[in-house]
């Protein structure tokens, strides 16, 4: 879904995975630290994401006055048009599904569902040996 709003938006400089690390972020100043203890990104290279993003203009960052070794990030004019944008999307949706056919308990089975597929391809990716010896 965010994906095809990029797209359709002709943004080609920034991922699905980013803009929704913007999301997050939204106004807030975080340090990177923080951000990954969050735990939204896995899967993801938080660092290279946050430095493309640098780069292209979606975020600035400097260094904390209290750790030189830290450092914190925050969206810029820019990232904040995308976190807006996704915001609006988001609220879009919500209205959508508030009209619809699904209802909250429907949305709790199907996220029950999900977590147990999840847990079951998690569980599928461990070789049987693996779990033999566990």
């Amino acid at each position: 879904m965010i994906k095809a709003d990029l797209e359709s938006q002709g943004t080609r400089d920034l991922s699905n995975v980013q803009a929704l690390i913007l999301f997050n972020i939204g106004e807030e100043e975080l340090s990177m630290g923080e951000l990954t203890n969050r735990g939204y990104y896995l899967g993801s290279n938080v660092s290279y994401n946050i430095k493309k993003m640098i780069e292209n203009g979606y975020m600035t960052q400097h260094r904390s006055p209290h750790d030189r070794r830290s450092f914190y990030v925050r969206a810029t004019d820019k990232g904040l048009a995308v976190y807006a944008r996704i915001s609006t999307l988001f609220d879009e949706h919500t209205a959508q599904l508030e009209q619809g056919q699904l209802d909250e308990a429907g949305l709790d089975a199907a996220n029950e569902t999900l977590r147990l597929v999840q847990s079951f391809w998690s569980a599928a990716s461990i070789p049987s040996r693996a779990l033999a010896s566990a």
